[in-house]
């Protein structure tokens, strides 16, 4: 949702009541909130213009290629386009809810050059240690995971390989996971028929279920709701070539931007 957020709260920001909200200002701002940008399009279209000096906008349509959040990190292709937005005050703010269809596209190459970053590997650690019982976290504290990567298979199944390896010991384990993505009423992404390998052998049944059940909780974007944001899945394509996923996302006011 990082992406987005920058997107949607860089809108809702420049819209003053001097309306002051072109084209090139909107697509520079972006490209100051973000590390890189390859390509960036932005279309803002108001017809009468004056609707501007309300507060409203008729449409905005952004399109960018090769834009990375945060280092190492790149995303193929996101693109946007919104409902008409309206705003209200001095300090503008939502004044009906703010709705968008978005198209992202990843490229598997880019997602395992994120994995490699140790940004990434930071976040990703902290983010399982959050959800495991304090024993757990202290086991998982002291392992590193190394070499990841990610694959995209036929039937939209993801396959995800790395090392494990204990701090201070010389031994690894080989680790292969690989789920079907499955998208469940729009709202949950969810892994099915998961498969976990333990250097070469099958991990236990419940294990695997376990670890497929905690993830796809951990995705289900009914989480976003209390925070005023409803996330809606339309499209789910993955082949070995890139991950592509359509939703409609609507921000309500007062959300947090």
């Amino acid at each position: 949702m990082e992406p987005l957020t920058i997107l949607l709260s860089t809108l809702i920001g420049l819209i003053s009541p001097s309306g002051l909200v072109l084209d090139r200002v909107v697509e520079n701002t972006i490209r100051s909130r973000f590390v890189s940008v390859e390509s960036l399009k932005v279309r803002i279209d108001n017809v009468p213009v004056h609707q501007i000096l309300k507060g409203k906008i008729d449409r905005v349509r952004i399109a960018g290629r090769g834009m990375s959040p945060i280092k190492d990190v790149r995303i193929d292709v996101l693109e946007l386009e919104t409902d008409p937005i309206v705003l209200q005050g001095l300090k503008p703010k939502l004044a009906q809810p703010l709705q968008a269809g978005v198209r992202i596209v990843l490229k598997p190459e880019d997602i395992n050059q994120g994995l490699r970053s140790p940004l990434v590997t930071t976040r990703l650690r902290n983010l399982g240690i959050q959800f495991l019982q304090r024993r757990e976290a202290q086991q998982l504290g002291r392992f590193d995971f190394l070499n990841p990567k990610v694959e995209f298979l036929p039937n939209r199944r993801v396959r995800l390989q790395a090392e494990l390896q204990e701090q201070g010991y010389p031994d690894k384990l080989a680790i292969v996971a690989e789920a079907e993505l499955s998208v469940e009423s729009g709202r949950t992404l969810r892994l099915v028929n998961p498969t976990l390998l333990v250097n070469g052998k099958p991990a236990p049944a419940q294990i695997t279920s376990a670890i497929a059940q905690t993830v796809s909780n951990q995705l289900d974007l009914r989480r976003l709701e209390n925070s005023g944001i409803t996330v809606r899945v339309l499209k789910l394509q993955v082949d070995p070539t890139q991950i592509q996923l359509a939703a409609f996302v609507q921000i309500r006011p007062n959300a947090p931007k």
